[in-house]
């Protein structure tokens, strides 16, 4: 495998050195903040992401402000005691974009929220205390109770949220397969999720970087060099 300096260097030629290459890096990841996050925070973040998947972002941002009056502020508690009346009422409210599974998904993922803060705190304590070199068991566990956060819809949860990880976006992947790991072009399988995080568990055992760096990094060294804006 291709060590990471090769990697980094490469990503610096592309963006102008190291300094321009430092100034794309996102904050680190700060697990203090990360622990404090509140619930509802954590609720409407799921709730973006699950609404952003394989739709424009640009449309659920614009109507963010009103999606937060829909869905009541986002507080697990009372979103989980609503009666089926406020549901069916939100199939019809234009404020939000009225997809009915992912709009159920809200109050699946309220219950969810809940049970997590039940047994560790909070759900952001229980992010904060999961070990990056184990994403895909965290990803494991979105998928299985929680709902529609399987796939890159929880990779993008835990980036939003502040958890350092990585995301297997279309140039990582290409990072990793150009460094010499053996996996598909689209990475879904449980084996080559193993492969990359074995990777990342590897570089950053090399680096001391965070695997959001890390990530990071990989996606800005390969593949059509976009400006930063």
């Amino acid at each position: 495998m291709t060590s990471f300096k090769t990697i980094r260097a490469r990503a610096e030629k592309r963006k102008g050195g190291p300094k321009a290459l430092d100034k794309l890096m996102p904050d680190k990841p700060d697990l203090k903040r990360l622990a404090k996050l509140g619930d509802d925070r954590i609720l409407a973040e799921m709730t973006k992401r699950v609404f952003c998947a394989g739709f424009a972002w640009s449309v659920i941002e614009a109507k963010w402000d009103d999606f937060e009056d829909a869905f009541l502020r986002f507080k697990p508690a009372k979103l989980s005691f609503q009666p089926e009346d406020y549901w069916d009422g939100l199939l019809r409210d234009a404020r939000i974009v009225r997809n009915g599974a992912k709009i159920m998904s809200v109050r699946d993922n309220a219950v969810f929220v809940q049970e997590i803060a039940r047994e560790h705190g909070s759900f952001g304590k229980f992010l904060a205390k999961w070990p990056p070199s184990n994403e895909i068991g965290l990803l494991d566990l979105l998928a299985k109770r929680g709902s529609r956060l399987g796939g890159n819809t929880g990779q993008m949860l835990l980036r939003f949220v502040g958890w350092d990880g990585f995301v297997t976006s279309k140039d990582v992947v290409a990072c990793l397969r150009d460094a010499g790991l053996d996996i598909a072009e689209e990475v879904k399988s449980k084996g080559d999720l193993a492969k990359v995080q074995a990777q990342f568990n590897a570089w950053a055992e090399e680096t001391g970087l965070p695997y959001t760096y890390l990530s990071r990094i990989c996606a800005l060294s390969v593949g059509e060099n976009r400006s930063e804006h």
